[in-house]
């Protein structure tokens, strides 16, 4: 958890978040689509359409991940009534209970 750092520690912790993050996405992207890789001896030019193809597949990775997280988070906040609803039910169920086998 990272509620006991601050300043300097909290910003090397988040720091090592993003680049364990950006390690992950970049073995996903390049395991599930080797398309636009350098060959072994490559010219600046195939380089440099790599890091774009790379960069390119990486944004669209990012952009199904935050997708993905939005989507969850206001699921879980779009099931608060039912929850809230099932618990109601509940109780009135215990309390019906208690007064009934009493």
């Amino acid at each position: 958890m990272l509620l006991e750092y601050s300043g300097r520690n909290l910003a090397f912790m988040e720091w090592g978040a993003s680049i364990k993050q950006l390690v992950l996405m970049t073995l996903l992207v390049n395991v599930f689509l080797p398309f636009g890789l350098a060959p072994a001896v490559a010219s600046p030019a195939a380089l440099g359409l790599g890091l774009l193809a790379y960069l390119a597949k990486l944004l669209v990775l990012a952009g199904i991940v935050v997708v993905v997280e939005t989507t969850n988070a206001k699921l879980r906040l779009f099931r608060v009534p039912d929850l809230l609803s099932a618990a109601f039910v509940l109780a009135g169920l215990a309390l019906f209970s208690t007064f009934l086998f009493q």
